[in-house]
């Protein structure tokens, strides 16, 4: 899957971003095929006899990563229609990482309005530094209530 998937991004990226509707068929076949062949060899899990009926069977990490590609097909496969997806989501994982290690030591926000907070100041970071603007920088501008010097080039493009 995995060979198949860089392949897969090769060819959009070949293809200037985006797979017409009839390439990116025969790419989800191969995908499809793909998850055939894991469903056999990786079958799903039988009850153990003598064992109650009460939730759900253990499945192993091979099997539960199986049903994921299969039940998101359409959010795994996205990158190849549109040209916004990107192929891996590196930066979208390194942005939600902080407020996850703030979860796990605290336990919780403790109100709505302090993970929104949270929520705010890492965006507005992860925004800086996506422009290669340190955070320090990046908080003297908001201090001084200045736009920082990306947004000027951005505001004179829009003119």
């Amino acid at each position: 899957m995995h060979v198949l998937l860089e392949k897969a991004n090769i060819a959009v990226l070949e293809a200037g971003g985006k797979l017409s509707a009839k390439k990116a068929k025969k790419w989800r076949k191969k995908y499809l095929h793909i998850l055939d062949e894991a469903n056999i060899e990786c079958p799903e899990p039988e009850r153990p006899k003598g064992v109650p009926k009460r939730g759900r069977v253990k499945r192993s990490k091979s099997r539960n990563l199986l049903e994921r590609l299969r039940d998101y097909e359409k959010d795994v496969l996205r990158f190849m229609e549109n040209k916004e997806v990107p192929f891996i989501n590196n930066q979208g994982e390194r942005d939600i990482r902080m407020t996850k290690v703030q979860q796990k030591i605290s336990g919780c926000f403790r109100s709505k309005d302090g993970a929104e907070t949270f929520c705010l100041i890492r965006s507005y970071l992860s925004t800086y530094k996506k422009h290669q603007v340190g955070v320090g920088e990046a908080l003297e501008c908001l201090f001084r209530g200045e736009w920082p010097e990306f947004i000027h080039q951005k505001m004179e493009q829009m003119v």
